[in-house]
């Protein structure tokens, strides 16, 4: 049996009275994914456990069937696996946004969408400029990298900035959970601090503000953590073989502790311009050899955080055409059962530009499986699927079975 799961990034919504009160996911078109619907059996999930907030790094690992209470050690160290750095003993890593802070409040979360070349050259700055032995900074794609920290207490109460757009900075820096964290804490909003006056005169950004773009004036680090202990897929659900591909470090970081490969897709770029044929064909060359593969599309997610509604319809129709649609086609006739499954990770309505932690609608194709008769699939049509609503791991036994 082949397996892929194609993980649509935010794309369930709310209704949006622009749309006609439509979600995006009802009001794309998207014949294949709805075909598939029609052809397999739907439900809806849980990805988020109790106490947790909806992150990306929460939903994709229980999604992919970890015990998230046990395994989570923050974002930052999981995005440092796929950067190839290593979290050694006594360090903590984290998360680090470069961000625009206008007027004193978080303008974005992603200094408009900065290009990793831009953001590289001003992460490397603030490591020059910051490193202390201490806390050292490494570069990764567009606005997202990362901060290791020497002897960090990962007990903090951090704010993700998309989040808090709008915000008043100073409202949601740093908090110490137990008087232990607050050296911690301290430290690193001091660094946030002399960011602020590093970067605003830095020619990457006074070039940014010449083009009428956001500028990159402010570090932000969330999601602390030390080294995951994680089982691999193959200890966890005996899959043999299984591939990664993401343009997002988060999700290639798990793709390291699962035991999966890596596969980095030239024009990946997380966003609604990304290389949507590269990454639907990389998917199917990877399972004519493996027998799983995590086919990670961003665009939607952005296109929540952004509020952008057309543009989060516009990534659900380019995901249906230029992806399910080909590996649909591709494998459709071959001798071996092929199962896919699409879902996103969580919602991202764009009224909130935020994420939820609201169950997301799955739907499951077997080749040679049975349909429960759904014809669309949505976040109202898929619950009345025969799977019902479905916890964390259960949706990986699901998959694995022949249900």
């Amino acid at each position: 049996m082949k397996t892929i799961i194609i993980l649509a990034d935010g794309a369930a919504d709310e209704p949006i009275a622009a749309l006609g009160n439509k979600t995006p996911l009802q009001a794309a078109k998207k014949p294949y994914i709805d075909m598939l619907a029609a052809k397999g059996k739907s439900g809806e999930l849980d990805t988020i456990p109790p106490g947790f907030k909806p992150g990306s790094e929460i939903a994709n690992l229980s999604v992919l069937g970890y015990d998230v209470p046990k395994v989570f050690e923050g974002r930052g160290s999981l995005e440092a696996a796929s950067m190839g750095v290593d979290i050694l003993p006594g360090e903590m890593a984290m998360r680090c946004n470069l961000i625009c802070i206008e007027d004193g409040k978080i303008k974005n979360h992603s200094a408009g969408h900065i290009s990793s070349e831009e953001a590289a050259e001003l992460i490397l700055f603030i490591d020059k400029e910051l490193n202390d032995g201490k806390v050292s900074f490494y570069p990764g794609v567009s606005y997202r990298h990362l901060l290791k920290l020497k002897g960090g207490n990962k007990n903090l109460d951090c704010t993700a900035p998309h989040d808090v757009m709008g915000v008043p900075f100073r409202d949601v820096l740093i908090k110490p959970e137990i008087p232990e964290a607050k050296e911690t804490a301290d430290y690193l909003n001091d660094l946030i601090i002399k960011s602020q006056e590093l970067l605003k005169d830095h020619p990457v950004n006074k070039k940014r503000i010449t083009e009428g773009k956001d500028p990159a004036n402010s570090i932000w680090p969330w999601s602390p953590g030390y080294r995951p202990q994680m089982q691999t897929l193959q200890e966890l659900y005996g899959i043999k073989s299984g591939s990664v591909i993401s343009a997002v470090d988060l999700i290639m970081g798990i793709g390291v502790y699962a035991g999966l490969k890596l596969i980095h897709v030239e024009g990946a770029t997380g966003l609604y311009d990304t290389n949507y044929e590269g990454k639907a064909q990389a998917a199917i060359d990877a399972l004519r050899e493996q027998d799983f593969v995590y086919l990670h599309i961003e665009a939607s997610d952005e296109a929540g955080h952004e509020g952008d509604y057309e543009l989060k319809t516009k990534t659900i129709e380019y995901l249906d055409n230029r992806v399910v649609r080909l590996i649909y086609e591709a494998v459709k006739n071959w001798d071996e059962p092929v199962t896919i499954a699409i879902l996103p990770d969580h919602p991202t309505p764009c009224a909130t530009k935020t994420h939820t932690n609201k169950p997301v609608p799955f739907l499951i194709y077997r080749s040679n499986g049975s349909s429960d008769n759904l014809q669309v699939y949505d976040e109202f049509e898929s619950p009345k699927g025969e799977y019902g609503l479905i916890r964390g791991k259960e949706f990986m036994e699901l998959l694995f079975s022949d249900k």
